[in-house]
């Protein structure tokens, strides 16, 4: 396949199975508590274990890929997440499913920064916002699918059943990776940048940025890790608590394209950005506070997508193309060690608040503290001259 749009189909779908299969623990949690006998706390750490590898691969990720290429990255990436879908599937220990997790987790890694290099290398200067926006959404959307379709699963063929649809899935994107073709003129290599260092004003920057998106995806990620558990504990079913939080998956396909462009329009990112965040903390406290569910997950999905444009067009405001590679390679180590300590966190809380309100209140906190961030990225880029 030649055409960049059906590649772009391809990428996206791919990408879908990494958010189907992180989401597949979190859409079962109360499933899982009682087939294993473990506890919120529990599942807490299950969910973070899969961005665990990310702390140690996201620096080496893209050297992986050049040296074997992208198709072949590509499914050692998918066939490493299968494996630890399967093992999932078949084990009955608690810690047997770790190892699945984090075997998954190393596969989820190295397909996220691969896929992101081969999107850039087809759209590199033609429409590249809108590829990537579209290509951003595959994350939401494989979450909402499986809040969709996994309690149901669950439900009615057990624990196993889940992970196995997960291997489903992910053996159809096997296939699919057989379509895709490297673009006609191959996207110039930039020699330096593995040897490129970022100065400590670049670094810091990057840090924060990293920091940024992490406690933002920490917050946005309570909603559908622990919001149907929260559910469950007022009496809706696995499934009906499932779906309804997928509403805010759906609406947010939506909702990050648009803050984009409004972001664009508007030329004040950042404060769309500040309150954007600000509503999405006070909406994660309503959550739990109030029974008005349907209306306080509409009004989430539609706003909590848009601060998500804005806050990955941060490096490339501080890293030129010679420091870019490493650059992102810090940014998404602060990222995955965000993403992994916090579900790690929320679930201690939940356990010892003996509710999963807790960790929603950790990610309103979570969500207002970006704004600081931000005031602080802002104080840190205008000391120091943006790259040509």
């Amino acid at each position: 396949m030649r055409n960049r749009w059906g590649i772009l189909a391809i990428l996206f779908f791919i990408r879908f199975t990494i958010a189907f299969q992180f989401q597949s623990v979190a859409a079962v949690a109360p499933l899982l508590e009682t087939t294993f006998g473990v506890g919120l706390a529990d599942i807490g750490i299950l969910i973070g274990l899969y961005f665990t590898p990310g702390i140690v691969l996201a620096l080496p990720g893209g050297a992986i890929g050049r040296k074997f290429g992208d198709k072949p990255t590509t499914v050692a990436a998918l066939v490493l997440m299968t494996a630890g879908s399967l093992a999932m599937a078949l084990t009955e220990t608690w810690g047997l499913q770790m190892a699945g997790r984090l075997v998954s987790g190393a596969g989820g890694v190295l397909l996220t920064v691969q896929l992101t290099k081969m999107g850039a290398d087809w759209f590199a200067g033609k429409e590249i916002a809108t590829a990537m926006a579209i290509f951003v959404n595959s994350w939401p959307a494989g979450v909402a699918f499986s809040l969709l379709v996994l309690p149901a699963i669950g439900t009615a063929h057990g624990a196993g059943a889940v992970f196995l649809a997960v291997s489903a899935l992910l053996a159809i994107a096997i296939a699919l990776t057989a379509l895709y073709r490297s673009p006609p003129a191959p996207a110039a290599s930039v020699t330096a940048t593995t040897s490129a260092r970022l100065d400590s004003h670049a670094l810091l920057a990057v840090i924060v940025a990293g920091a940024i998106w992490g406690l933002f995806n920490v917050g946005f990620a309570m909603i559908f890790s622990f919001g149907p558990s929260l559910l469950v504990e007022r009496g809706w079913s696995i499934a009906a608590a499932g779906s309804t939080i997928s509403i805010v998956l759906w609406l947010s396909v939506i909702s990050v394209p648009s803050g984009g462009y409004l972001a664009d329009r508007t030329g004040r990112p950042m404060m769309l950005t500040v309150a954007a965040s600000l509503v999405v903390a006070l909406l994660l406290a309503l959550l739990t506070r109030s029974d008005a569910v349907v209306p306080i997950v509409v009004l989430l999905g539609l706003v909590s997508g848009h601060p998500a444009g804005p806050i990955m067009s941060l490096p490339a405001r501080i890293l030129g193309p010679e420091t870019r590679a490493i650059g992102m390679g810090v940014f998404y180590t602060l990222y995955y060690a965000a993403m992994m300590l916090g579900p790690a966190v929320a679930g201690r809380l939940a356990k010892w608040t003996g509710s999963a309100a807790a960790a929603l209140d950790l990610g309103a906190l979570t969500v207002l503290a970006c704004p600081l961030l931000l005031w602080l990225f802002q104080s840190i880029t205008a000391r120091r001259p943006q790259p040509a």
